[in-house]
C-alpha cells in the first residue's frame, strides 16, 4: 500500500492523488483526508496533538512527516514526540513545502509514510 503523492501545494490548497483539494491534509498509506483542526482542538500553539497523529498510525504509518506551516507558525506538542517514540515511529518536522518533498520522497521509496500538512501560516 502506497501513500498518496502530493502533486501541488500553494497557500490554502493541497492536491494529492485520489483526494479532493483541501486546505490542510492528513495522508497515510493507502489514503488521506482533509485535516480538520476542530476535531482535536488543534491550534498553532501548542500545536499538533497526539490525536492528530493517531489516525496516521491506525492506518499503518511507520514514518510520520509533520509540517510547520508556510511561515513556520505551527508547533508540535512535546507529547506527540513521546507518543511516536513509544510507538517506534520515525518523525520528521519541516516547513510545509520541504515536508511535502520529504513525504513524497519517502513514499516513492516505498516507506509506510503518513503526514500532516498545513498549507497556510
Amino acid at each position: 500500500m502506497t501513500s498518496p503523492k502530493i502533486h501541488h501545494i500553494e497557500w490554502g490548497a493541497i492536491d494529492a492523488d485520489g483526494l479532493a483539494r483541501v486546505r490542510d491534509l492528513k495522508a497515510w498509506p493507502g489514503g488521506g483526508r482533509a485535516w480538520d483542526w476542530r476535531e482535536t482542538n488543534t491550534r498553532h500553539v501548542p500545536g499538533i496533538q497526539v490525536a492528530d497523529v493517531q489516525e496516521l498510525l491506525e492506518h499503518g504509518a511507520r514514518v510520520v512527516v509533520l509540517s510547520r506551516g508556510m511561515e513556520l507558525r505551527l508547533r508540535t506538542s512535546p507529547l506527540v514526540f513521546e507518543h511516536l517514540r513509544l510507538a517506534r515511529v520515525a518523525v520528521h518536522v519541516e516547513e510545509t513545502k520541504k515536508a511535502v518533498q520529504l513525504y513524497n520522497d519517502l513514499a516513492a521509496r516505498g516507506e509506510l509514510v503518513g503526514g500532516l500538512f498545513h498549507s497556510t501560516c
